[in-house]
């Protein structure tokens, strides 16, 4: 009883989803509060779990780490956002993390994007294989160029700026593959839809 009356709870909200296709109306909005109402709950109540008890609760507790008053303190000035008289408080945290973020962001982008992007751009332009050596070319002329046309210090003109023509021919290109690639992800999700619809629901596709 339990899985059918999901499974129609299930098909009730996609169609709600889908009326939007004709016009903004109350199902819809229904649809996508409950959605949003939802993932928040999940989202606070796997945070509680993964990361507030075992990281902090838990030792502050049971094990009696009392440094981790600390940022337990900080955690609390958080919610002072929500009353006028003392929100200032929340600036103290919100900055500490803010900094920390930023920092370990950098850190990991530089080793783990900017670093690994510059060596898989180091390839050989000739090899045994001409498709590859025609792949390494095409790539290795596509980052010059592309950064070409980032280099604002001088105009683009004459060699630099036939350089950033062919940089925004291969900037389109990747934005358009990004941009495709995207489309096929929801129209995957779609025909998920579609198929729950016309084989869970109505059984139409036994």
């Amino acid at each position: 009883m339990w899985e059918t009356i999901g499974i129609w709870l299930g098909a009730f909200l996609t169609l709600c989803i889908f009326s939007f296709l004709y016009k903004d109306n109350p199902f819809y909005k229904l649809a996508e509060h409950l959605f949003v109402g939802i993932s928040a709950g999940y989202w606070a109540t796997l945070e509680y779990h993964n990361v507030f008890r075992p990281n902090l609760w838990d030792p502050l507790t049971r094990e009696g780490r009392l440094l981790l008053i600390v940022p337990f303190v900080f955690g609390l000035m958080l919610f002072s956002r929500f009353t006028k008289r003392f929100s200032w408080l929340s600036r103290w945290p919100m900055a500490l993390i803010i900094g920390i973020y930023a920092g370990i962001t950098i850190v990991g982008y530089g080793s783990g994007d900017l670093i690994l992007q510059i060596r898989a751009n180091l390839l050989p332009l000739y090899t045994d294989h001409w498709l590859t050596s025609l792949n390494n070319i095409l790539l290795t002329v596509g980052v010059i160029t592309g950064l070409i046309y980032f280099f604002f210090s001088k105009e683009h003109k004459g060699a630099l700026g036939a350089g950033a023509k062919i940089g925004i021919w291969f900037l389109m290109i990747s934005f358009g593959a990004s941009f495709g690639y995207t489309v096929m992800s929801r129209m995957s999700l779609l025909i998920g839809r579609v198929y729950f619809l016309l084989g869970t629901w109505l059984h139409l596709l036994e």
